[in-house]
């Protein structure tokens, strides 16, 4: 085991029962969120406010139901971040022209701002990670993400 903080210098990420590509997944995950984590703990805020100024970035005039569904969390989960955004300005939350019961959801300027700060840390860390592991690597490693994705949970049981 490396020391502590540290991540594993050496793992088979082939081998069978291996637990070093999850160790690998928490070190990188770690990695990539530790700048956006404090910059967000400045603001009273969490992980899950960043995941949904991330896609509401992604997707202006999103509706709620279709955030819940993509972060897969009910409705009751993503009350309070959502709240606490709107009411910091970061998120603009505006009744559907179509349907008045639909939610629609967009970013402020200063939420357009917020998330480029947070994610343009973790889109600099991918971009110098891929450029640094080479192309094939980097179709490698989208294939495993996609393949896991689209994985079934299997039960220990």
């Amino acid at each position: 085991m490396s020391a502590p903080g540290r991540p594993l210098e050496r793992f088979d990420p082939l081998g069978t029962g291996s637990r070093e590509p999850l160790a690998l997944l928490h070190f990188a995950f770690r990695a990539v969120t530790a700048e956006p984590d404090a910059r967000l703990a400045a603001l009273g805020l969490g992980r899950v406010h960043h995941r949904i100024l991330f896609f509401v970035a992604q997707t202006p005039r999103l509706r709620v139901a279709d955030l819940m569904a993509t972060l897969a969390i009910t409705k009751q989960a993503l009350n309070g971040p959502l709240r606490q955004l709107v009411r910091q300005g970061f998120v603009k939350s505006q009744a559907d022209a179509g349907d008045r019961r639909q939610r629609r959801l967009s970013l402020s300027a200063s939420g357009k701002a917020l998330e480029r700060r947070l994610s343009g840390h973790q889109r600099r860390a991918f971009a110098a990670a891929f450029r640094q592991a080479g192309a094939d690597a980097q179709r490698g490693w989208r294939a495993v993400m996609l393949q896991l994705i689209r994985s079934k949970p299997t039960s220990d049981r």
